[in-house]
């Protein structure tokens, strides 16, 4: 049954899922796969037989899964792809047969090689099913106009569409991770540099691991202080990907030198490779500077501004497009996984 009436959820500076999360709405989340073949922009569409229709990839959220991991593996089990997220692409709500709101959520994306270090932290997924998915392909946009059976899905084709006509649909990630929750100053004998996380801020840690594996990191940059390290140790372990600790990340070299922070998430701006860099609260304010800096007005409006910046645990990703003037960050996110 087709919804009487589709509603764009707009693309929005930054997604924070600690507001999407509540709503009593049917959670899904997929993605718009691209390639340019012979110049030529194409995107992968799929065939439901059981529906009869033609469809980006998506499905409905696990119990407690993030809007991006969900997207990744939905994807992966309609069409058999590992992927990495791009930009966010605007999403469309409508109501169900059975009265419920649905509200999908949508991602460009890309093939990853075989060899991509994310892979090796993402959980495995089962093979297409051919009951549920019987065929797919690679189309241009203007088959894809024509296969689509939903008119609403044009929507995030659209954006897509005008994100490569900008030159912003070929991107990289940056993600900057607070630590996750640690002891209490008070309640600690030792030194700064060893107090550790708590129980839940371990949790934290793991359920950080699937979210950053959805997008294409190489390099895994912390504080070496333990509360940092710990946060990322997770997923540096199961990517394969080395800890590069760094001095100037931690409080007290911060307070020392707040230039020298800077410095390096400017390198990792300038890179050419995706990047995770997990610090402390007394520094964001500083980087984000550095991130306003290189991010589009909008953008840059949208980045936090007020103490604590970010809550313990939680995650800015920013999405970096080469243009005429340099790396510029043309969208972010906000998350902050469940733990249960």
């Amino acid at each position: 049954m087709s919804p009487a009436t589709v509603r764009v959820v707009p693309e929005p500076a930054t997604f924070d899922v600690t507001t999407e999360a509540t709503a009593k709405v049917v959670q899904a989340a997929g993605c718009l796969i691209w390639r340019l073949h012979n110049d030529e922009l194409q995107v992968l569409v799929i065939h439901r037989p059981h529906r009869k229709d033609w469809s980006w990839p998506k499905g409905q959220l696990d119990k407690g899964e993030l809007q991006p991991v969900a997207a990744i593996r939905e994807t992966a089990e309609e069409t058999g792809l590992q992927v990495a997220l791009g930009l966010p692409l605007p999403g469309l709500q409508y109501l169900m047969a059975d009265h419920r709101v649905k509200r999908s959520h949508y991602w460009s994306a890309t093939p990853l090689g075989s060899q991509a270090p994310v892979t090796g932290a993402r959980y495995p997924v089962h093979e297409v099913d051919p009951s549920e998915i019987d065929e797919q392909r690679w189309v241009n946009v203007s088959t894809a106009r024509d296969l689509l059976t939903r008119k609403a899905d044009q929507v995030p084709l659209d954006a897509l569409v005008q994100a490569h006509e900008h030159d912003r649909l070929a991107t990289r990630p940056l993600i900057i991770v607070r630590h996750g929750k640690a002891q209490d100053r008070s309640r600690w004998s030792g030194s700064e540099k060893t107090r550790p996380l708590t129980p839940f801020g371990s949790g934290q840690a793991a359920a950080l691991m699937p979210l950053l594996a959805a997008y294409d990191l190489e390099r895994v940059v912390t504080s070496p202080w333990r509360r940092c390290a710990a946060t990322v140790e997770p997923f540096a372990t199961a990517s394969g990907v080395e800890l590069e600790r760094v001095k100037a990340l931690t409080e007290k070299s911060h307070d020392k030198d707040p230039r020298a922070a800077q410095e390096v998430l400017r390198g990792l701006i300038e890179s050419d490779t995706g990047a995770v860099l997990c610090t402390h609260r007394p520094v964001l304010p500083n980087l984000l500077e550095i991130l306003r800096e290189y991010s589009r007005p909008k953008v840059a409006r949208a980045l936090p501004r007020s103490s604590p910046y970010l809550q313990p645990g939680t995650s800015l990703v920013a999405h970096i497009a080469e243009t005429s003037k340099g790396p510029r960050i043309v969208s972010v996110e906000k998350f902050r996984p469940t733990v249960w």
